[in-house]
């Protein structure tokens, strides 16, 4: 059986590669029933250091609106170049509330 695929990146995600599931409607905003994706850890870290719960709900709820996103789009090339179980800490840092 071959590894998952990262809807976000792209890349496959292997079992020792750190991971996890996004929401894509936020929890906090009626999303604990909602779809889930499995993605690399860097890559959720790097949605929730981008944007708001309130923004994932009202206009980021679909893999394709993530993309679209300009810092997520930066972020995804330059993440897409790393191995599949690459990891450090989210470049950008928490954003600004």
């Amino acid at each position: 059986m071959s590894d998952p695929i990262c809807p976000l990146c792209d890349r496959p995600i292997p079992p020792e590669a750190k991971q996890s599931l996004h929401h894509l409607i936020p929890r906090l905003k009626g999303g604990k029933t909602g779809p889930v994706v499995l993605l690399h850890q860097i890559c959720h870290s790097e949605i929730h250091a981008t944007l708001t719960e309130a923004e994932l709900a009202r206009d980021y709820h679909t893999i394709e609106a993530l993309r679209g996103h300009p810092r997520l789009a930066k972020f995804l090339a330059w993440v897409a170049k790393r191995p599949p179980s690459y990891h450090s800490r989210s470049a950008g840092g928490r954003r600004k509330r």
